[in-house]
């Protein structure tokens, strides 16, 4: 969860991912450092804010805000990241996102053609993306993303031809799966077996490592037999994110649910005492999890699926993931580990702190969150020409009185989230119930990373802080739930 806090905590929060993600992949100097360049030309974003984000890692997912730019008046922009290996990055503007790889020492000229930014009051972007639609100009034939699109566009043609043998509803046929990988390796590998000839062939890991999760999703290749080809007595390329893809596809869920020879339950009893030693070792009597580093990964993997299980104390769990990192001999290990705690919300069980925003409200005077610090705060993000925000905005109306007489220490807080500042205004001002919607109101000013800090994916959502500014629940009821009642 993130968002504006409003310059300084989300300053500070970029410079701690920043500094994981330089000590991940050994990168100093990575502030002053860049060796990539994505400059172009947008047909009708002059104004809005651009940023380019990667991943710190493959396990947290921890997103890295490498650099952002806002569109000048003419549309050109320009952003810029530093890259010691072929690396996927993303550019977002507003709630629209395309990615791709961005290869050491290369500049980019891409082209952003006229766009309709309010799809998204048509249609619910979260659950049905809508690309940005990017174009690269003047890129060689060879060039990694065509490469990878050519090889895509193969598979996706072999597939669609063939779709009754790889479809999971009927019987699907292994061989074909063999033939497709033969066609496909000959193919953009250009050779016969198929091989990555060279170590440091990027193309051909990605695609060695797309066909192998390709196959171990749709069942046509035993989890161990893969384990054996890509991963034991092989280095661990932790800055490879297409392998640290496969890593974590083949150990999924084979931990942490329990195994042949160890219940869940002692699992969850060894976390409870934080006991890594053990749990380490006895997870270790799997032929699969001999090699000490493959382990202690996967054993990381299974932890971070642990904090979802409720089979397991998620605070429990923080402090086994601290333990692994700090006992490690591996600073990877130490450094995805920490990542891991940063990003599932901290060491101890203690619920973040939702951080803080300034935003305008109907009369354009800037309100800071913090101002109702001490109170419990219900926010409603909605939308006021939306029938579902209405009703839901009409019962917050009916209980306001009630609510504000019982407990004076509540505020309701509406967060307009209308692109328009007037859609707002006009509701408030100039409608026939306006009056009736009487407290503080503000406009989400185009912020959608502070959107998406919250969870706001539809409208209206709801959350309630409490008074020392965490919030309460994780999904906060609805005034139409009758919540209000209790409130």
């Amino acid at each position: 969860m993130r968002v504006k806090s409003y310059q300084v905590t989300k300053l500070r929060q970029m410079k701690k991912s920043i500094i994981l993600a330089a000590l991940l992949l050994g990168v100093t100097g990575l502030w002053a450092q860049t060796n990539v360049l994505i400059s172009g030309t947008s047909a009708n974003a002059a104004g809005k804010r651009m940023a380019l984000y990667g991943y710190n890692d493959m396990l947290s997912m921890t997103e890295v805000l490498m650099d952002e730019t806002v569109v000048d008046s003419t549309g050109r922009f320009a952003l810029r990241c530093y890259a010691n290996y072929p690396r996927l990055v993303y550019v977002e503007v507003e709630c629209y996102s395309q990615s791709f790889y961005v290869e050491p020492g290369r500049n980019y000229e891409v082209w952003l053609p006229e766009f309709d930014w309010s799809v998204d009051e048509r249609r619910n972007v979260y659950l049905d993306p809508e690309p940005l639609p990017l174009e690269f100009l003047h890129l060689p034939a060879d060039e990694l993303n065509l490469r990878i699109g050519r090889y895509e566009a193969l598979v996706d043609s072999i597939v669609s031809a063939e779709r009754v043998f790889f479809d999971p509803r009927y019987k699907p046929d292994r061989r074909r799966m063999d033939t497709l990988e033969l066609k496909v390796r000959s193919s953009v590998l250009g050779n016969k077996r198929g091989e990555v000839r060279d170590s440091d062939d990027f193309f051909g890991r990605y695609v060695e490592y797309t066909l192998a999760e390709m196959a171990l999703n749709m069942r046509f290749a035993k989890r161990d037999r893969l384990i054996a080809k890509y991963i034991a007595d092989k280095p661990v390329r932790y800055y490879d994110e297409q392998y640290m893809r496969l890593f974590l596809a083949l150990y999924a869920e084979s931990i942490s649910h329990g195994t042949r020879r160890i219940a869940q339950e002692r699992l969850v009893a060894w976390v409870d005492e934080c006991d890594v030693r053990r749990y380490a070792d006895s997870i270790g009597l799997d032929p699969l999890l001999r090699n000490e580093r493959v382990r202690e990964l996967a054993m990381l993997e299974a932890l971070r699926e642990s904090y979802y299980d409720r089979a397991y104390s998620r605070e429990a769990v923080l402090h086994m993931i601290e333990r692994v990192g700090k006992e490690s001999k591996f600073e990877e290990h130490k450094e995805l580990a920490a990542a891991l705690v940063e990003k599932l919300g901290g060491v101890g069980g203690q619920e973040q702190e939702v951080k803080s925003f300034v935003l305008p409200d109907v009369e354009h005077n800037m309100v800071d969150l913090d101002s109702f610090r001490g109170k419990w705060v219900y926010m409603a993000f909605v939308r006021v020409n939306e029938a579902a925000s209405q009703a839901e905005i009409e019962t917050m109306a009916h209980f306001r009185d009630s609510v504000y007489a019982r407990n004076p220490n509540v505020v309701f807080v509406g967060i307009s989230c209308d692109r328009e500042f007037q859609k707002m205004y006009h509701f408030l001002k100039n409608s026939r119930k306006g009056h009736r919607y009487n407290w503080t109101w503000l406009h989400y000013d185009g912020d959608y990373r502070l959107l998406e800090h919250y969870g706001v994916v539809s409208y209206p959502t709801f959350v309630l802080l409490r008074p020392d500014g965490k919030p309460q629940y994780e999904l906060t009821p609805t005034p139409a739930s009758g919540f209000l009642l209790k409130l």
